[in-house]
C-alpha cells in the first residue's frame, strides 16, 4: 500500500467531504465536535505561530484511507492528537500506525521549527467503555487502547479525565488520557545504551 499524506489547508480542502463522512462514521455523537471546528482550528494555526494545526488525509490513489489531527502547543512543547481514524474498507496493514507516525512527525517537526531540541510529550483521549452504546463499540474501545499502548502511548488510568460536554443536552464525558512521553521514552533508550 502506497499512501500518499497531504495536509488539508484553508486554500486546500481536498477531500473534505470524504473526510466528514468517515469521522461521522467513525466516532460517537458525545466526542464528535461540529465539521466548523476543523475549519477553525485551520485559521487557529494561521494566526498563533509556533502553534499549529495539522489535518493530516492518508489516500491510496483518489481513495481516502485515513485521517489524523493534532494541536502543537508551543509553551509545552507537547502535542495533542484530537482525531485519528482509518477508513474501515481498508483497515489493516499497520495503516492506523502509519497515520499516526506521520501525524507525530508533522508534530516533532513544529517543536524544531518553536525552537526545542525535540518534542517533550503527546497527548491524546479515546472513548471509555462508559460511553457505548453496542458490543461493537465496547470491542473499537478495547482495540483502540491496545493500539495506543503498542504506539507506546501510556494509559493514564489515576486521572479522572472528563471532556466538558460538546452538545448542550449531555453531561461531562468521561475519557481515557493517554501520553507519549518522548523525554522518558528517550531517557530508557539512553539508560540501555549504558
Amino acid at each position: 500500500m502506497t499512501i500518499q499524506w497531504v495536509e488539508i489547508s484553508e486554500d486546500n480542502l481536498i477531500n473534505l467531504e470524504n473526510v466528514m463522512e468517515l469521522y461521522d462514521q467513525a466516532f460517537p455523537i458525545e466526542v464528535r465536535e461540529p465539521h466548523s471546528v476543523f475549519l477553525q482550528s485551520l485559521q487557529y494555526a494561521k494566526t498563533r505561530r509556533p502553534n499549529n494545526y495539522h489535518f493530516l488525509i492518508g489516500l491510496e490513489g483518489d481513495q481516502l484511507v485515513s485521517f489524523a489531527t493534532g494541536h502543537y502547543f508551543a509553551d509545552v512543547n507537547s502535542g495533542f492528537i484530537v482525531y485519528i481514524a482509518t477508513n474501515p474498507l481498508v483497515r489493516s496493514n499497520g495503516l492506523g500506525t502509519k497515520t499516526l507516525a506521520e501525524l507525530e512527525d508533522l508534530l516533532f517537526k513544529d517543536a524544531i521549527s518553536a525552537g526545542n531540541s525535540s518534542l517533550k510529550a503527546i497527548f491524546l483521549e479515546t472513548e471509555t467503555e462508559d460511553i457505548v452504546h453496542t458490543e461493537e463499540e465496547k470491542q473499537d474501545c478495547i482495540k483502540r487502547d491496545r493500539f495506543f499502548a503498542r504506539n507506546n502511548y501510556k494509559k493514564y488510568e489515576e486521572i479522572k479525565y472528563l471532556q466538558p460536554s460538546l452538545h448542550n443536552e449531555v453531561e461531562d464525558i468521561p475519557l481515557n488520557l493517554f501520553i507519549k512521553n518522548l523525554d522518558m521514552i528517550k531517557q530508557s533508550k539512553e539508560d540501555k545504551k549504558l
